[in-house]
């Protein structure tokens, strides 16, 4: 048996815990820059509040029905995170962080011993209520597929109660008919579209697809995916969610950027960013894109994007923020007001099988990045940086309505007066 535990509207939902006052009041989250609403509670949904909407075109709204409106707390929401994580982790014996508020679970030892899966569901639910404070759906099903549906029940079909369990044909068919296609695991929205023009519309009805089928039609996953809904369990993780084959960090500025150095700070941040990604999920970058753009809104827009090619393929901060420094020197334009900039890793390889070059220039050692991301974990991200990377704050994304990190800053620390 499998199950998928995953946080109800994670970004909102974390906000509510350290601040009772709030608790039983709309409240939605901005994305960076307070540029769009990235999470909505479920008494915010009731009012018709759509995700991905700017704030700005319903901020006369949000204020007139007494929506609290918060920037997104990042240090917050992954301390949380990981509080919630390390609860789950007790109730199985494999545990697969699948996103920052979603955690798949495996029972191989549990098998058996558990008769009753929808009642183990709402003692992980009380579990981690008391300790985090954080309402979560909890999905049972004999696939990862399946539990991702019961998962997907548990949290937004009628007449369940947070906890949802497919272990049969029988039980499995009410879920499926009412599921859209593209709420199944690993079936995009594009992929969607093309199984709609072949009539396929639920999940219930993929399920009754021929597997070969499929596999001619598209691929080895959806043929896999067709009979994980089948009861077949022939998907992991990381067939699901494998390394990404391109890396990017940009980000719109706080306010804009007009001098060389600036920019050379922000750009260099997120090549840093970039790099951590990389050695992360064991890849090096061997074509790097470096760009910078005014706002498309302005009456003249400007767009410069670049690439550099290493001779050796490096996952190396300081490689990367030497690339971006040659770069720079033709992006930058004096008299040009930036608004957003960015470098993307768009040809990956993996670490595992790089080729050395015999004549190349000696490189660094990868030593060198392990102590300083293990710095950085163990001391908070920043306790250690690049001198390029700068002090400055003007690049800075903007967060207006940002709550305190009540859990990673010690001026933030809650206070109880006796």
């Amino acid at each position: 048996m499998y199950a998928l535990v995953d946080a109800v509207s994670f970004y909102a939902s974390a906000e509510k815990v350290f601040d009772p006052s709030i608790r039983n009041r709309p409240v939605v989250v901005l994305t960076n820059n307070d540029g769009c609403v990235c999470a909505v509670c479920p008494i915010a949904k009731r009012l018709g509040i759509p995700k991905f909407i700017p704030y700005f075109q319903i901020k006369n709204f949000l204020s007139k029905h007494g929506v609290v409106v918060r920037s997104s707390n990042y240090e917050l929401y992954a301390d949380l995170s990981e509080r919630m994580m390390n609860v789950i982790a007790r109730y199985c014996d494999n545990q697969y962080i699948y996103s920052i508020d979603e955690s798949f679970l495996e029972f191989k030892q549990y098998d058996g011993l558990i008769t009753d899966w929808h009642k183990y569901g709402h003692e992980i639910r009380r579990a981690i209520w008391k300790e985090t404070r954080l309402p979560v759906g909890v999905g049972f099903g004999t696939t990862p597929t399946l539990a991702k549906a019961a998962n997907h029940a548990a949290k937004k079909l009628a007449g369940f109660d947070g906890v949802a369990v497919i272990d049969s044909q029988q039980s499995s068919l009410p879920i499926l008919q009412k599921m859209s296609v593209t709420d199944v695991w690993g079936i995009g929205n594009r992929l969607g579209k093309k199984l709609n023009l072949l009539g396929i519309n639920t999940a219930q009805q993929l399920a009754q697809q021929s597997p070969q089928h499929m596999r001619k039609q598209f691929s080895v996953l959806v043929e896999q995916t067709v009979n994980e809904l089948n009861g077949v369990a022939c998907l992991s993780w990381d067939k699901v969610k494998a390394p990404k084959q391109e890396i990017f960090s940009t980000r719109s500025f706080g306010e804009r950027v007009t001098d060389y150095e600036t920019l050379m700070f922000a750009l260099v941040t997120h090549g840093v960013i970039v790099g951590k990604k990389l050695r992360r999920q064991g890849s090096l970058v061997k074509r790097l894109l470096v760009f910078a753009a005014s706002s498309p809104h302005d009456t003249q827009y400007y767009k410069r994007s670049l690439i550099f090619e290493f001779q050796l393929a490096t996952n190396n901060n300081s490689q990367i923020a030497s690339a971006i420094n040659i770069l720079l020197r033709e992006i930058f334009q004096t008299g040009i007001q930036f608004y957003r900039c960015g470098v993307g890793a768009v040809a990956l390889e993996s670490e595992q099988y790089q080729q050395p070059d015999l004549f190349s220039p000696i490189q660094p050692s990868p030593l060198i990045m392990d102590c300083f991301d293990k710095v950085n974990n163990r001391y908070g991200q920043g306790a250690i940086t690049l001198a390029s990377e700068g002090k400055a704050e003007k690049w800075q994304m903007r967060r207006s309505f940002l709550s305190p990190q009540y859990t990673s800053s010690w001026r933030d620390i809650p206070k109880i007066g006796c």
